[in-house]
């Protein structure tokens, strides 16, 4: 065990040596071989006096901890359930209200509107392709009693495959270290839809011995290449089921070699140093969270004129500056400070008084003077703020309650209340209030490319959103509900052109209010070795124009059997699951920005998209076998993740998750 544990780290850093120079490489792989080696050498005096060796107890499950950001604490689960079924995916997580794309690893259409976050500092934009580009929040730490792996490994639509390795051990009780690799590759079924990927991360905890000291610290290297086709020219070709058109690749699309390409690099560490000596009923803290990043967003098209049946000079995306080898690039760079002073009180709960230090330069490689006025070249901003937070634990009550505000020359402010009530171990709730004025991601406000069209320089408002989410947890039911009233909405949309075939979109701001209620609730229902799972969103807009569009009804329904074979070495599970929306205006995507637009000229959905699944479990193992879409041959080809992009068809997948302890 010891020797593949050794054989798996040579693997991770041959697939890191993409991202990082090979000498940082060898570095993190000697300090992996020295702290497994250390964790499974038994010294020699722990054998007793009289020769016998006892067998070591075999760890907890609650040994084995995975630990957020925010303290929240769960467990390594090696369990077959219906939830690990919607979780075998490539983000890995459940995607119940989005609309993946027809190649694994590109973007994905959003189908629930509840799943945005709200956060008041501006980001970089390009939110096509941040789907899977891991942020802060979604790193994971750990402590465990041995080293722990988990493997996993899909099959993906054409000539490739989608993995996912990583390791964690503890050298001690007060050190961990964690590293992980996540790539894909898939040509896809269409023409220039290629998929690769790759996400790294090392990640490190550690805590003095006293306890007065605690870090975490991780390190991202990210990047996403995609080919961009722009959709297919002839939709109708698509409907027809002409079988000349059943092998995808014969349907012609706009663009042959357009790609886009997205890297980043994190650095992160988040400490804190308790000033008393010993923890006693009143305790002060410093705390400290630093964080830089640095992205880089490019498209590249070698030929810019498009062909749509026996026309060869469609202007897609219109005039351009330029006759061929479009490469328009955006650079990207933030550090993020914030420090603070907390009072811990065993009875009224932790007071802490924060500062943060946010700056980011933004920026092209020219400054561009055009009849319409003067693009810059970069946006560069500091953003102070001064802020408080108060934790409060106590018996069945856990709350969060935070305030910041800016005290620089941009406005923001962000309120945010959360309170959870645990009745007991089958009944939970959580009640979350914010209030936000949001600085616009740097996309809105400057962008720069060789199409003529697509160059603009804003000075937009800030977006003002109230958001109130209640949810329940119950042995009944779950449910949620969620409102939302958001003012000075930041989107884009399609312009106006004489071709139709052209797709030149720009950014816009909507003066008025926009109002949005959802409500989701889930069940199962379970009948000897039968069970029914259930999840159904229902979601109303209150708007003056059709700016933002949601499906009104997505559900979800899984209707599976479940028992153990052989002697209880095998559990085995196996259903359907059928997923469907209401037809709405689905948002369209562009991939010169790699940003969804609004339009209102196509409606997609009320197409029932049926998988059969068998999934089974030895030991640690987990083996996923599926029938994607496999209906799709039966309800006619009108189904569609974006106009002019279609969804999957039916295809054979699987593959597993094993993990395993040392």
């Amino acid at each position: 065990m010891v020797f593949f544990m050794i054989l798996l780290q040579i693997v991770l850093c041959i697939f890191a040596s993409k991202l990082f120079k090979m000498k940082n490489v060898v570095i993190v792989f000697f300090l992996l071989m020295f702290s497994t080696a250390f964790t499974q050498v038994k010294k020699a005096d722990e054998k007793p006096e009289n020769g016998v060796v006892k067998k070591a107890p075999k760890a907890a499950y609650n040994q084995y901890r995975i630990i957020t950001l925010q303290k929240d604490t769960t467990y390594v689960d090696t369990s077959l359930t219906i939830k690990k079924e919607y979780e075998y995916n490539y983000l890995r997580k459940d995607i119940f209200g989005l609309l993946p794309f027809a190649n694994e690893g590109q973007t994905y259409s959003v189908l629930d509107f509840g799943l945005k976050n709200f956060t008041s500092f501006p980001e970089i934009g390009f939110s096509g392709k941040q789907f899977n580009y891991m942020g802060v929040n979604d790193i994971k730490y750990y402590s465990v009693a041995t080293p722990v792996t988990d493997l996993y490994y899909k099959t993906v639509m054409e000539q490739g495959q989608s993995v996912d390795a990583f390791i964690t051990l503890n050298t001690s009780e007060r050190f961990n270290m964690s590293i992980a690799f996540k790539g894909l590759r898939s040509l896809g079924k269409y023409i220039n839809q290629l998929s690769s990927t790759g996400n790294f991360r090392f990640t490190s905890s550690y805590n003095t011995l006293n306890k007065r000291y605690y870090l975490n610290f991780h390190f991202t290297g990210q990047d996403f290449l995609n080919g961009e086709n722009g959709g297919i020219t002839t939709p109708e070709n698509f409907e027809s089921e002409d079988p000349n058109y059943s092998n995808r690749a014969r349907l012609e699309v706009y663009l042959k070699d357009a790609k886009t390409f997205m890297k980043g690099k994190r650095t992160f560490f988040d400490h804190n140093f308790r000033i008393n000596s010993k923890k006693g009923a009143n305790n002060l803290y410093l705390t400290h969270q630093f964080n830089y990043e640095n992205k880089l967003f490019e498209y590249n098209q070698k030929t810019v004129l498009s062909t749509v049946g026996s026309d060869t000079n469609v202007k897609r995306f219109g005039d351009s500056y330029v006759t061929a080898n479009i490469n328009d690039k955006a650079r990207y760079n933030r550090m993020y400070n914030k420090v603070g002073v907390i009072y811990e009180n065993s009875t009224l709960g932790r007071f802490q008084f924060f500062a943060e230090d946010f700056r980011y330069n933004y920026y092209f490689d020219k400054v561009l003077i055009l009849d319409s006025g003067v693009i810059p070249g970069s946006l560069s901003q500091t953003i102070n703020t001064v802020g408080g937070q108060y934790d409060y634990r106590k018996n069945k009550w856990n709350g969060t309650f935070t305030y910041s505000n800016s005290i620089s020359n941009q406005p923001m402010s962000n309120l945010d209340a959360k309170l959870h009530y645990k009745l007991n171990d089958k009944n939970q709730f959580v009640f979350q209030y914010q209030l936000i004025s949001k600085i616009p991601d740097n996309i809105y406000n400057l962008y720069q490319s060789s199409y003529v069209d697509y160059n603009w320089h804003n000075d937009f408002k800030n977006e003002k959103i109230n958001n109130l989410e209640a949810i329940a947890k119950t042995q009944w039911l779950d449910a949620s509900l969620q409102i939302s009233s958001i003012k000075d909405h930041l989107y884009f949309s399609k312009d106006p052109t004489d071709d139709t075939r052209q797709q030149i979109i720009s950014p816009k701001q909507y003066d008025k209010a926009i109002n949005y209620l959802s409500i989701k609730a889930s069940r199962e229902f379970k009948w000897w070795k039968l069970a029914l799972d259930n999840t159904v969103l229902y979601q109303k807009v209150d708007q003056k124009e059709d700016i933002l569009n949601v499906p009104q009804i997505v559900t979800r329904n899984t209707l599976y059997f479940s028992n153990y074979f052989f002697k209880r070495a095998l559990f085995l599970q196996t259903g359907f699951t059928l997923n469907y929306f209401t037809k709405f205006y689905i948002n369209d995507y562009n991939p010169v920005t790699a940003e969804a637009f609004v339009q209102n000229e196509k409606k997609v959905g009320e197409f029932p998209m049926l998988d059969f699944f068998v999934n089974g479990r030895i030991r640690q193992t987990r083996i996923f076998f599926k029938l994607e879409h496999f209906n799709s041959k039966m309800t006619g080809n009108n189904f569609y993740t974006a106009p002019n992009y279609p969804y999957r068809d039916f295809m054979i997948r699987f593959g597993l998750v094993w993990n395993f302890f040392q």
